[in-house]
C-alpha cells in the first residue's frame, strides 16, 4: 500500500510539473513584451547618445500610439532606463527587458 501512495504522488507532482511548464502567454502579452523591449531599446539609445532626460520625455509626447496605455508606460520605462546606470547595448536592453517580461507574465499565471 506504501508503493501505490509513493507511485502516485510521484505522477501528481511529475502532472503538475508539466502543467506548470506547458503554460503560454497570449498573442497580446508577446506583444506588450515586445512593444516593451523597443521601447527600453530606443530610451537607451537616446541616453547613450547624450540626450536629455526631458527631451526623451517631449519625444515620446510627440509620438502617436495605438493604446491608451502606451504613452504613460513609455514615460514610465524611459526613466527607469535613465535612471539606471548601465551603459549597455540597446540591442542588450532589449534581449534583457524581453526576456524578463517573459519570465514575469508566466509567473504570474
Amino acid at each position: 500500500m506504501r508503493n501505490v501512495w509513493v507511485v502516485l504522488i510521484s505522477v501528481g507532482v511529475a502532472g503538475f510539473a508539466v502543467s506548470a511548464q506547458a503554460r503560454e502567454l497570449m498573442p497580446n502579452e508577446r506583444y506588450m513584451c515586445s512593444w516593451g523591449a523597443g521601447t527600453a531599446a530606443r530610451a537607451q539609445e537616446l541616453k547613450l547618445a547624450g540626450v536629455s532626460l526631458y527631451a526623451a520625455r517631449q519625444k515620446i509626447h510627440s509620438y502617436k500610439f495605438a493604446k491608451s496605455w502606451m504613452r504613460m508606460m513609455a514615460m514610465g520605462i524611459t526613466e527607469q532606463t535613465y535612471d539606471s546606470p548601465t551603459r549597455i547595448k540597446p540591442e542588450a536592453v532589449r534581449e534583457s527587458f524581453y526576456d524578463d517580461c517573459v519570465k514575469y507574465k508566466l509567473a504570474r499565471k
